[in-house]
């Protein structure tokens, strides 16, 4: 495929070296960011790239709840500016030091301001994408690809049954947001106390749960709440749409508990695993299709 002259706002599509194409990288600047958590920074961004991304994009993904985009981070020491040439990159770097890619749900998309809202959690100098978020000031630029998403809240008589923990506090968010007035379920979301708590505008009929690892001199194992409530809880009557996103494990037990026991089908649900506890996100990444990456393992 011939390749075009990369632009201020975005640039050509690249391909893996397996010839998958990346997607078109959408540069987009910095405009303000909050500190919404603790442990959660939101950045707001915009600029050029803003029309060409809503314009290029799937309408059925801006739809979804889970909308998400995939950021493309640089070691800081590089000098490293956005767009990156990859094929370039890959051809004059280690391995260890090319741009990494890291996938963030869109937490909202302001058609009047131009800009979309990104939640990214904080853990000190770790990683990339967190340090980047914390430290971000307006003018900054990012490369990002997308958007990608799958769920989206079902309509009718049904009850809501929501699972989370804090990676997939933005998607559930944005669920609980667009539910009608008349809404009732419930939702279990887990994260690190109660100042890590964020507000969700819930209707009234749904029942939301804050499980706390850390308290009363213990701490629990991530996702390891959300597992017992679910166990616990009795199955609703009638239809029920599944929201459950968060770490892998976690997932893959509440999956087994709703398809298992309370007889949902797979492909009802919306189970997403974000993330996996002792691994990095490159060998989570690598272990997707692997059978220990796949949420039900026949």
């Amino acid at each position: 495929m011939a390749e075009s002259t990369p632009t201020p706002s975005a640039a050509p599509e690249t391909r893996t070296p397996g010839g998958r194409p990346r997607g078109v990288q959408w540069v987009f600047e910095v405009v303000r960011t909050e500190r919404i958590a603790p442990q959660l920074v939101r950045v707001h961004l915009g600029g050029e790239a803003f029309a060409g991304f809503v314009a290029n994009a799937d309408p059925a993904n801006l739809a979804r709840t889970d909308t998400y985009v995939k950021f493309l981070f640089a070691k800081p020491e590089l000098g490293l500016e956005p767009p990156y040439d990859l094929d370039d990159l890959r051809q004059t770097l280690d391995r260890s030091d090319l741009p990494v890619r890291r996938t963030y749900t869109v937490r909202s998309i302001d058609h009047e301001t131009q800009t979309i809202a990104v939640d990214f959690v904080v853990h000190g100098d770790e990683g990339l994408a967190g340090p980047w978020a914390a430290q971000a000031a307006p003018g900054d630029t990012v490369a990002l690809s997308g958007p990608g998403g799958g769920y989206a809240p079902a309509a009718g008589d049904v009850t809501y049954v929501f699972v989370a923990d804090d990676s997939a506090i933005p998607a559930l968010a944005a669920a609980i947001e667009a539910l009608p007035s008349s809404a009732r379920g419930i939702a279990f979301v887990e994260v690190a106390d109660e100042a890590s708590q964020v507000d969700l505008a819930a209707p009234a009929g749904v029942d939301v749960r804050w499980l706390h690892r850390a308290g009363g001199g213990r701490t629990a194992q991530y996702g390891s709440l959300l597992v017992d409530a679910v166990a616990a809880l009795d199955r609703p009557a009638g239809e029920i749409d599944v929201f459950a996103h968060g770490e892998r494990e976690a997932i893959k037990r509440i999956g087994a508990i709703l398809n298992g026991e309370w007889g949902i089908p797979r492909q009802a649900m919306s189970l997403s695993a974000y993330w996996a506890y002792g691994r990095t996100e490159d060998a989570f990444q690598d272990e997707k299709r692997a059978p220990i990456g796949q949420i039900f393992s026949d």
